[in-house]
């Protein structure tokens, strides 16, 4: 079975991987493919596409990581007719908010969802096109993140080491990036 695994990943957080690495053990995934949504019609982002890209592709090693130019899930499944039957990864709180998405009864045709839980989210009754999984709690998100790095706090506990790398590297959410003076 493939997993789909789509977001703004503004940045990527150890959280986003704890979904990925519960999704393997508890699923039976075969194959993972992160997808990073270039321009996200639900909010905004405060990194371009192609840096979020790379945050990515840093915080999932040995996972393909692709970008997307659709707004919304649906239209993006509508487009890959291939993914249809695929696991949608996600967090219980996307999953909370699920009936705010466009069209989210078709999402639910193209797909099933592999919902993450942990403590806070109540979820409904499970029918046969959502499964949950446990993760590994962390308590945090990425707007969370950006506050914290724009208010100078090192937050590099909270973020895989080669995120943190670029952030530090790329003076990126507000941080001083370094130069090679050699």
């Amino acid at each position: 079975m493939i997993g789909l695994f789509g977001g703004a990943f503004d940045p990527p957080h150890n959280g986003h991987v704890a979904l990925l690495r519960g999704a393997r053990e508890r699923l039976g995934i075969d194959e993972l493919l992160v997808i990073v949504t270039a321009a996200p019609g639900h909010k905004e982002v405060s990194t371009p596409a192609a840096v979020r890209l790379e945050l990515a592709r840093g915080a999932f090693p040995g996972v393909p990581v692709v970008a997307d130019e659709h707004a919304r899930t649906v239209d993006m499944l509508r487009d890959h007719p291939e993914w249809e039957g695929a696991a949608f990864l996600l967090g219980a709180d996307e999953y909370a908010g699920l009936s705010g998405w466009k069209e989210p009864d078709e999402v639910m045709r193209l797909v099933r969802l592999a919902v993450g839980t942990r403590p806070g989210f109540p979820l409904p009754p499970v029918d046969d096109r959502v499964a949950f999984f446990e993760i590994e709690p962390v308590p945090v998100s990425s707007t969370e993140l950006r506050d914290r790095l724009e208010r100078g706090e090192d937050v590099h506990d909270l973020v895989p080491a080669s995120v943190w790398e670029l952030i530090e590297r790329d003076g990126l959410y507000g941080r001083d990036g370094y130069t090679d003076a050699s």
